[in-house]
């Protein structure tokens, strides 16, 4: 599995190079027609046994994770960042970073508990990252704005099961991507998008889509696991009242998110492929969240898109988890929709 290479490298939205390089070298060999658009999407054809007998089948994931971008410095040498896609502050201070092409590490200040009046508020413009600078001139010396930064964080097993690393929003979609171009060729010709700045408004996959004009989409991504306790909960029900879905409990297939309303038709195919060949599935109707399909689906003349994600906790995290049995179900269901994607399956009731 190239999941461990692909969490632990750098590539916040716009930045995505070592992430594109990783990719790269796995699916050479694997695939024709490779290309990198002016975004920054690898784009490539996996041709089909039964290519012209088939709807062309485009497979996205997005390479860019959340992370910041140095702002500024200050005189005393701390550093200013924004934010590059959405993140929770209230988990930053004391979290490791690392900035720049140099992996510069740093930490996010937080004033200790002995000291601290106000406990209650974190937001991202009162925070700083200490570098161990003591001046403007010194942090200049090792940072510069513009850099970017990503939580610094180690890919590990945890029990049997699980996996935790950061970035798995999207780089376990790119993952299921490259085993399946890796894989034997399928009936239907496989247009390949791994795509860019999906975090920051879906743009790479417009980009995509317009370029290799499909007949159908689909888009491998990792989405929030809700699945646990809620503090506010009794104690007969102490779980989340409506996880978004749940770790162990397969791939989730979306009905409707921010970004789009997946075709029904679609989502009928996947859902009988999961009953009829014993995958074992879930349903993602939370209307949080969007994925590159909100931008495949309205391109062109319209693309039919459908979305299996692998469910993550604490995502948008330094540390996510998610399911070793999940990740074999979600292939497992990729891979069969590849082989029994027809044109019938696209016919309007």
């Amino acid at each position: 599995m190239i999941l461990q290479a692909l969490s632990e490298a750098a590539g916040i939205s716009g930045q995505e190079e070592a992430v594109r390089q990783i990719i790269l070298e796995a699916i050479a060999g694997h695939v024709e027609d490779i290309h990198i658009d002016p975004m920054g999407n690898i784009l490539a054809l996996k041709k089909g046994t039964e290519g012209d007998k088939r709807p062309k089948i485009m497979l996205a994931a997005h390479m860019d994770e959340v992370g910041f971008m140095v702002s500024s410095i200050d005189s005393n040498g701390l550093i200013r960042v924004v934010n590059v896609g959405g993140i929770d502050a209230r988990i930053l201070p004391g979290l490791r970073v690392r900035i720049g092409e140099n992996k510069v590490p740093g930490v996010f200040i937080w004033p200790p508990i002995h000291v601290n009046r106000d406990q209650n508020v974190v937001d991202l413009k009162n925070l700083r990252i200490d570098i161990g600078a003591s001046s403007k001139e010194a942090a200049q010396g090792r940072v510069k704005p513009g850099d970017m930064v990503v939580f610094d964080s180690r890919f590990m097993e945890i029990g049997d099961k699980v996996l935790r690393g950061k970035a798995f929003d999207d780089r376990v979609g790119c993952s299921l991507l490259v085993d399946i171009v890796q894989g034997s060729p399928y009936p239907a010709d496989v247009l390949v998008a791994f795509t860019v700045q999906e975090e920051i408004g879906l743009r790479g996959a417009k980009v995509a889509a317009q370029r290799l004009q499909p007949d159908v989409a689909l888009v491998l991504e990792g989405t929030t696991a809700n699945d646990i306790p809620d503090p506010h909960a009794t104690p007969d029900d102490l779980m989340q009242p409506n996880p978004t879905c749940k770790l162990g409990a397969g791939p989730a297939l979306t009905v409707i998110d921010r970004s789009m309303i997946v075709d029904p038709r679609l989502l009928r195919f996947l859902r009988d492929i999961g009953d009829k060949h014993g995958i074992t599935y879930q349903l993602k109707t939370a209307r949080g969240g969007g994925t590159d399909g909100g931008s495949i689906h309205l391109s062109n003349a319209g693309v039919p898109s459908a979305v299996i994600s692998m469910p993550c906790r604490y995502i948008h995290s330094p540390s996510a988890y998610l399911n070793k049995d999940d990740y074999a179900a979600t292939l497992a269901l990729a891979k069969t929709a590849l082989q029994e994607l027809t044109w019938d399956i696209l016919k309007h009731d």
